[in-house]
């Protein structure tokens, strides 16, 4: 059987692999991968997704009401905020909204797994710029690698899936050194877990303002524990944010993803005395690691990062053996999602099994 005449596909699309998903796990394993939050939604949110609009009928185009909520949340205006579904879809959109061929893109690498795919999808180049000692953000080799065909610069604070902050101090003399004509594009997914007293706080500091060239990212996927629902947001300059809503596929913030995302704000405070757990199942974690003899990078997500380099494939099989379906990175490091309590106990002794 002869085979088909297709359609011509992009070569640079078609070499491109797709984003690859933490994989699912068994009954009888723990999900490790993908960074969710091992709680189940709150009473509280289940009882708004009972009462989400039809749904026979669109959902409101630019969730509204979420963003009349955020923007009272951070004393904005609505027109600063935008709703997407997740927050990688506004990557996808401001990248789009501001780069074409012959347009640059820097961000570090490693980091979330997503961001060379951006550039190429809108015909851009993407700049990868390594990661410095300890697993962190080299801001000012970023700096340095600006020419003016850079149109982006994303930083990923905590860096995923390696774990380190970016501080306020490096981010604002980085902001410094940057061209306002580029747009930065700070990317907070995981700002609810951190801790470290010194980390750069994009809508704390209100840097937007200071800065109209930055975009603060967040999203209701870790911390609020609605990864299923898929529903992020950004705050920045109206006009900027006018590039992604222009860009956005529209309708694709569901009336239960909204309607959910105001009940976890309702409920923030008891969302955040869960994420407390999850940062002290973290601790743990490290600190059992650590003891063992491994490098553990600093980690202020809801993950940590194991630096097995070579042995990377072995090393998650010896987890998967034991039900622990973690994220490996073939020949760099494996991400582990802090999960369920019972699991940390069952990671550290695969982790000592393996040996550091």
């Amino acid at each position: 059987m002869t085979e088909p005449t297709l359609p011509r596909i992009r070569p640079e699309i078609a070499a491109l692999p797709p984003y690859r998903q933490g994989k699912q796990a068994g009954a009888d394993a723990f999900k490790l991968s993908s960074n969710e939050n091992p709680f189940e939604p709150l009473p509280s949110v289940l009882e708004a997704l009972t009462h989400t609009a039809p749904i026979n009928r669109y959902p409101d185009a630019t969730a509204g009401a979420l963003r009349a909520r955020l923007g009272e949340r951070y004393d904005v205006d609505a027109d600063a905020v935008h709703v997407a579904s997740g927050s990688v879809s506004i990557l996808h959109q401001l990248v789009l909204g501001t780069s074409t061929v012959g347009d640059e893109v820097i961000y570090a690498w490693r980091s979330f797994e997503a961001y060379p795919s951006l550039p190429l999808v809108a015909g851009a180049t993407g700049i990868q710029v390594p990661l410095a000692p300890g697993a962190r953000h080299d801001l000012d080799a970023m700096a340095d690698a600006v020419t003016d065909r850079t149109r982006v610069i994303i930083v990923c604070t905590p860096n995923n899936p390696t774990g380190p902050i970016v501080t306020s101090a490096e981010f604002a003399a980085f902001v410094a050194r940057v061209p306002q004509d580029v747009l930065i594009i700070l990317d907070e997914a995981y700002a609810e877990f951190v801790t470290a007293p010194d980390a750069v706080d994009g809508l704390s500091e209100r840097i937007f303002e200071q800065h109209p060239n930055v975009v603060v990212l967040r999203t209701f996927s870790k911390a609020y524990g609605l990864a299923g629902l898929r529903v992020g947001y950004a705050i920045g300059h109206p006009s900027v944010l006018d590039a992604a809503r222009t860009t956005g596929i529209p309708l694709s913030v569901t009336s239960a993803a909204e309607r959910a995302a105001i009940a976890s704000l309702d409920a923030e405070d008891e969302l955040l005395a869960r994420v407390a757990v999850i940062v002290e199942r973290r601790t743990s974690l490290v600190e059992g690691l650590r003891a063992q003899g491994w490098d553990v990078p600093d980690a202020q997500a809801n993950f940590i990062w194991l630096p097995t380099g070579e042995r990377t494939d072995a090393a998650a099989a010896a987890f998967v053996s034991a039900d622990l379906i973690v994220r490996p990175f073939s020949g760099d490091g494996i991400r582990i999602s802090v999960g369920e309590e019972e699991s940390i106990d069952r990671v550290l002794a695969v982790a000592k099994e393996i040996g550091a």
